[in-house]
């Protein structure tokens, strides 16, 4: 009786009108493959931040507001190209340069990138640096205070750049021919300063300057976003090339 009551309340199966092809179900479409997130940990550096304006336009423009928009375009364009990125700040703060520092240092693969905007230049060029000691810093410290020995294996924070300068000078080499080409009127060859944002740096480290805040509409500026990203990201697959796949074991087994 039970199971009789189950199959009377159990509804019934639609059925075929007479004449009519049975309905097959339609495959569901397969998403898109997510990218494949390898190689080094990108460092967006976005300058300044909290009290630290930095540039400032007539128009109200202040280069820290500029500076993390850009980055948070770049972050995004650098993860759809199967890069993996990450920034030393995501909102209105200023985090020390050692702390921004600590960011790249944390990992044992990263290639950091500080964004700047100028407040002077030929609007829509933009300028990449790396950094550059001094030859008397080899001898002797600023202000003639007294540089502790460091132990055998392990690197100074405030030289932590020296090792890589020769590879922060070809990226920003290739950033540099890059922008040349996205951005008219940019120059055709790389700087090298030192600029405090990279001294810490345990890392190849750029930085990437657009001008500049004195344009009378913001959009304009934002407007440069994309091709900056692009930029970027052509010159990171440059100057890291994606490692080729491994080949098949033995016996042709994928």
């Amino acid at each position: 009786l039970l199971r009789s009551r189950a199959l009377l309340q159990a509804p019934a199966n639609p059925q075929t009108p007479a004449g009519a092809a049975p309905q097959t179900p339609v495959p569901s479409q397969p998403a898109a493959p997510e990218p494949v997130h390898v190689g080094p940990m990108i460092v967006i550096n976005p300058a300044h931040g909290g009290t630290d304006t930095g540039a400032r336009g007539e128009n109200g423009l202040t280069e820290k507001e500029q500076v993390l928009i850009l980055a948070r375009m770049l972050r995004s364009d650098l993860g759809r190209n199967g890069f993996r990125a990450t920034m030393t700040r995501d909102d209105d703060t200023n985090p020390s340069y050692e702390d921004r520092s600590a960011v790249a240092n944390a990992y044992r693969d990263a290639i950091f990138i500080s964004l700047h905007v100028a407040s002077t230049g030929k609007f829509g060029t933009v300028r990449a640096y790396s950094y550059q000691f001094a030859p008397d810093e080899n001898s002797a410290a600023p202000d003639d205070t007294i540089v502790p020995r460091v132990p055998a294996g392990l690197v100074s924070w405030e030289r932590a750049q020296q090792s890589h300068v020769d590879a922060s000078k070809r990226f920003a080499d290739i950033l540099q021919s890059q922008f040349t080409i996205k951005f008219n009127g940019s120059p055709e060859s790389s700087s090298q300063f030192a600029v405090r944002d990279l001294r810490s740096v345990n890392a190849p480290a750029v930085v990437v300057e657009v001008s500049s805040v004195a344009v009378p509409d913001p959009n304009s500026l934002l407007a440069l976003g994309g091709p900056l990203s692009l930029a970027i990201v052509r010159s990171l697959q440059l100057f890291r090339p994606s490692a080729p796949a491994a080949p098949p074991p033995a016996g042709g087994q994928p």
